[in-house]
């Protein structure tokens, strides 16, 4: 039973910080990939994160993190998306975020942290190579 269409991302914005150029710069970047991208804009809690990504019918969720509470709510999304058996949804995410931290939250199930200076091509690329692959048109 194979998946078609093309990928589905939910671009968030959690918690407090109010900067989101960058998630907007991403989103518009898988956009002009191919890709169906659902920005939920910003000041979002994890549980409105998990509920948009699932009732979107995501296939990942990308986070975008300034305000340096990465470990608590990437940890969070992880928690809720287990917690609702949809641990098929990946996420990723970038922002300001030390690089002693990127271990600890792959281990905990991010699947990938880009840090500034990341291109939207590697972001694109690891999309396409990590998340679900469309079905050929």
């Amino acid at each position: 039973m194979g998946v078609t269409g093309p990928i589905r991302v939910v671009v968030a914005k959690p918690g407090l910080d109010g900067h989101d150029r960058g998630a907007k710069v991403i989103a518009r970047a898988l956009r002009d990939a191919g890709m169906e991208v659902i920005y939920t804009g910003l000041h979002q809690t994890p549980e409105q994160i998990v509920d948009t990504a699932i009732q979107e019918d995501a296939d990942a969720i990308g986070l975008s993190i300034l305000s340096g509470a990465h470990n608590t709510l990437f940890s969070k999304v992880i928690e809720l998306l287990k917690e609702r058996e949809a641990e098929d949804i990946k996420v990723f995410g970038g922002g300001i975020i030390p690089e002693a931290d990127i271990a600890p939250l792959k281990e905990q199930g991010v699947a990938e942290i880009f840090t500034p200076g990341a291109t939207t091509a590697s972001i694109v690329d690891w999309v396409n190579a990590h998340v679900r692959q469309p079905a050929e048109a």
